[in-house]
């Protein structure tokens, strides 16, 4: 090992100015044995490094070489494994770790004691040594190997670690210092017995010198002495004249104290006084109620604008007095306890006084407005209570003030202003909605009569008007369809009948003017309505001080019993309410007011239905719009819930109407003993498609009326089918040519974009039976001719060679002349007309369809006659057959047959 450490000391480091401190021969562990040496290490110069270098024996040859250094600060862990039982292995922590196998366990040891110690002496991080006994860092390494010769200086014994350890490095004055010694004596590196006697010699001098001065200076400390004892004597005179000024400074503190006293006495006597005049003031300003004040809440004409202001002012100050907030210990005076009483007292009056005039005031408005109602029973209008809401909005504050005040009386006024409103507002609805049925229903000199009898009677002759047809207006239909299909039937219900009855009746007897009658009184309630709707909740929100303008969670659809119901439970302790709750409040007392209108706009929407079910259509629209607008200023109001309610049952009726249209095509029947034409409900959908597109454009519920258009068009399509099937007089073909051409043509006309493959599918199958009515009718005119040559074809179907078909006995050359001959120019013509004589009593006069047929059919025709020619061309070569007419021919026959007809 002595060997090695010399060899690697000379070859590696001592050129690199490295010197070798500890050495291990080390392979890693779990794998193959590659012996190599770990080293540590420090450089010669300063500043010093420290490191730990593997070293591995070349392949080449058996030189080693340095393969890795790590610098001793980046060794985090120094794991030995066992601290107790002897191991050889050990790890070294680096940026990764590394699992090494020493040769020998004092090996091992004497490596980590150096690493120890180079750790203790050069870096300031320390390294974690685990598993390492106390003992081996306690103690230096004994080193028993023999040290490296001394000419090279790089011996490393445990002596010479202890060394290292003891030398403390010259600073720059001290090296200095010995230079300029060393200079001054040069025979010092030759001679130091020499060079140490001169120092010595030097050093007695020194002293003697110290010696000397300091017996120069005692003359010198017995001056300061002298001095020092005047010094003290004038110290006590100084301390004799202080004591006489203390003596004197004593009796005029104590003057001062006394002074000081009587003036914090007075200083608290005048803060006492400031602070009761403060407290006074603060209750006269506070709780003094003013004489005028006083007399106003007794003695105030509440009838008055003058009155009423003056009542509002002293109204307010009573409450900022009541509500002042009194400081500690007030509320334990009398005159404090005697005035909160007297305003107690005071606000109990008023109080009394303002609910009892208000309720004088809704009862007087009751009687005012019922002797109006006269004047507005004949007009579609319905009465202004703007003066009545004006006039009341001068006690708006006052009523603020009482539901601050006294919750009990403001919640009876409340009770009381629903029960009055409530019943006049029924009796105006009632007598709106009664002129509104009139209008509708047609209005005569009689029925301007009974208007303005008692509700009773009017009732009773309104309905027997409605049901007995007195007016020669309501004779409408559920739906103009059943028009078309009763006649097609034969069935025409009598007028006279009920109004269920009538219900079946013809459409037609309602023109287009009752129509827009009807949506023009259906428009002005709805006009009427709204504005009532929203300036009573306007004047509900302002009069009651209740706030409406924030948007309320889930809407109310039914209407809740106030009359000891919810308010007065829920309010009993005459706290008020909370802004949620207020929101309620002005929709329950919305639902109390106007309790009829949605039963009212019900029953109109029935009698609408019930004039005629396409008025659906119209009042979807109408009331679409208006929910939309309500919905716009305020989705949770009362009008919004209202009108989304009645909205629902008019979508209900008109969906039922779609439903009653459909059923009716089904149950359609023809005659069987006329052509059929254009079927009954394929015009009514005509009819029903353009009436909806004038009704329903640019409207909100554009969506409904597409879903409608679907289900009919089903049901239209599907029908014509069922009907051409079960047609006996027309052919089928003709049946769904006729019809689908007349539902392309509607569809074409009114663009509904919703129905756009409806429109591509009904011209399909227009094209298709076009063209199967074309084939099946040409079959007759020349039908021997057209079953030879079926049979010519069936023979080359079965393989036989069209240039042989002539020697078949069947469709020999003289059985082609004898078929054509049968078939001269004269008997063609005579077939055609025949056919377009046939064919004119297939089509009906309405579609117009009959030229387009002829045309479709001339053009088959010269198809088929060049089909021909080519069969007999192919099958019967060099035969020189040909027809007995030619395409010119046939194109002059068609001409002159389509210009004499």
């Amino acid at each position: 090992m002595t060997a090695i450490k010399h060899a690697l000391q000379r070859d590696i480091f001592t050129p690199n100015d490295e010197r070798l401190l500890s050495i291990v021969n080390v392979c890693k562990a779990g794998k193959k044995k590659k012996n190599c040496f770990l080293c540590a290490t420090v450089t010669t110069e300063r500043p010093v490094q420290v490191k730990v270098v593997k070293v591995k024996k070349s392949d080449k040859g058996d030189f080693y070489k340095r393969q890795i250094a790590w610098a001793l600060r980046d060794l985090a862990v120094v794991d030995a494994k066992d601290a107790i039982k002897e191991n050889p292995e050990f790890d070294l922590h680096f940026e990764k770790i590394y699992k090494w196998v020493a040769s020998s366990t004092a090996e091992k040891n004497a490596f980590i004691s150096c690493i120890w110690k180079l750790n203790q002496r050069y870096l300031r991080k320390k390294i974690d040594f685990v598993n390492v006994s106390s003992q081996l860092l306690e103690e230096l390494p004994k080193v028993t190997e023999e040290s490296v010769p001394s000419g090279e200086n790089q011996s490393v014994t445990g002596g010479d670690e202890e060394a290292v350890d003891e030398y403390q490095e010259l600073n720059a004055r001290e090296e200095q210092d010995i230079e300029i010694m060393m200079e001054g004596c040069e025979y010092a590196i030759s001679n130091a017995e020499a060079f140490a006697e001169k120092l010595s010699r030097e050093l007695q001098v020194l002293d003697g010198a110290n010696i000397q001065s300091i017996m120069a200076s005692e003359k010198q400390v017995n001056i300061l002495m002298k001095l020092l004892d005047e010094a003290l004597k004038e110290v006590d005179q100084i301390e004799l004249k202080l004591s006489s000024y203390e003596e004197m400074l004593q009796s005029v503190k104590e003057q001062m104290d006394q002074i000081s006293e009587s003036n914090h006495l007075i200083h608290l006597s005048n803060t006492n006084n400031v602070k009761l005049l403060s407290e006074i003031e603060f209750l006269v300003n506070h709780m003094d109620l003013a004489k005028g004040h006083i007399k106003a809440l007794q003695e105030g004409d509440l009838a008055s604008s003058r009155g009423i202001e003056a009542c509002t002012n002293a109204a307010d100050a009573l409450l900022q007095c009541m509500n002042v907030a009194l400081r500690p210990g007030h509320d334990m005076l009398l005159a404090v306890k005697q005035q909160q009483q007297r305003f107690s007292d005071l606000r109990e009056h008023f109080a009394r006084r303002l609910a009892s005039h208000l309720n004088n005031v809704f009862v007087q408005q009751g009687h005012d407005q019922s002797s109006t109602l006269a004047q507005h029973s004949v007009e579609l209008t319905l009465p202004n209570h703007h003066p009545f809401h004006r006039d009341l909005l001068r006690y708006a504050k006052l009523m603020e003030w009482l539901k601050s005040t006294d919750y009990g009386k403001y919640e009876g006024l409340t009770k009381n202003y629903m029960d009055y409103l409530s019943r006049l507002y029924e009796r105006e609805i009632k007598d709106f909605f009664e002129v509104a049925k009139i209008k509708m229903t047609g209005t005569t000199k009689e029925s301007k009569k009974f208007a303005t009898l008692p509700r009773k009677e009017s009732a009773v002759k309104q309905e027997t008007e409605s049901l007995h047809g007195s007016s020669g207006k309501l004779t409408g239909s559920t739906s103009s369809l059943n028009k078309l299909s009763v006649q097609s039937s034969g069935n025409r219900r009598s007028q006279s009948s009920s109004l269920l009855d009538m219900g079946n009746m013809s459409a037609s007897d309602l023109d287009v003017a009752d129509r827009t009658k009807f949506d023009k009184i259906f428009e002005q309630v709805l006009s009427e309505l709204e504005p009532l709707c929203l300036a009573e909740q306007d004047f509900i929100s302002k009069f009651f001080k209740l706030q409406q303008h924030q948007s309320i969670s889930g809407t109310m659809t039914e209407a809740e019993d106030l009359d000891g119901g919810t308010l007065s439970r829920q309010h009993n302790s005459g706290t008020p309410l909370p802004v949620s709750s207020e929101r309620d409040m002005i929709r329950q007392m919305m639902i109390k007011i106007f309790r009829c209108i949605e039963p009212e706009l019900n029953n109109l929407i029935a009698l609408g239905d019930k004039i005629d079910s396409f008025n659906s259509l119209y009042m979807l629209v109408k009331m679409s719009h208006h929910v939309w607008t309500a919905q716009n200023v305020d989705p949770a109001s009362f009008l919004s819930t209202t009108l989304g309610n009645v909205l629902v049952t008019v979508k209900r009726n008109f969906d039922k109407c779609i439903s009653n249209q459909i059923r009716q095509m089904e149950e359609v029947k023809i005659s069987k003993k006329s052509k059929v034409g254009i079927l009954p409900f394929v015009a009514e959908f005509e009819e029903f498609a353009g009436l909806a597109e004038s009704i329903f454009k640019n409207a909100e519920r554009r969506g409904d009326l597409d879903k409608a258009y679907t289900k009919l068009i089903r049901g239209v399509f599907v029908n014509v089918e069922k009907v051409a099937n079960e047609s006996q007089k027309t052919p089928r073909d003709v049946v769904m040519m006729e019809n689908f051409h007349h539902i392309f043509a509607t569809l074409s006309r009114l663009k509904i974009s919703c129905l756009e493959a409806e429109k591509k599918e009904a011209k399909q199958k227009y094209t298709d039976h076009l063209q199967s009515y074309v084939i099946y009718s040409l079959g007759q005119p020349l039908e021997k001719l057209n079953h030879f040559f079926e049979g010519v074809e069936a023979r080359v179907a079965q393989g036989i060679r069209e240039e042989e078909v002539s020697y078949q006995l069947a469709f020999n050359k003289q059985e082609l002349r004898k078929v054509i001959k049968e078939y001269p120019g004269k008997e063609v013509k005579k077939g055609l007309d025949n056919l377009y004589k046939k064919v004119d009593k297939h089509l009906c006069e309405e579609e117009n369809l009959l030229q387009v047929v002829w045309h479709s059919m001339q053009d088959e025709f010269i198809r088929q006659y060049k089909h021909f020619e080519g069969l007999i061309a192919r099958c019967y070569p060099g035969s020189g057959i040909t027809m007995e007419f030619t395409i010119q021919d046939i194109l002059d026959y068609c001409s002159s047959i389509a210009q004499s007809h």
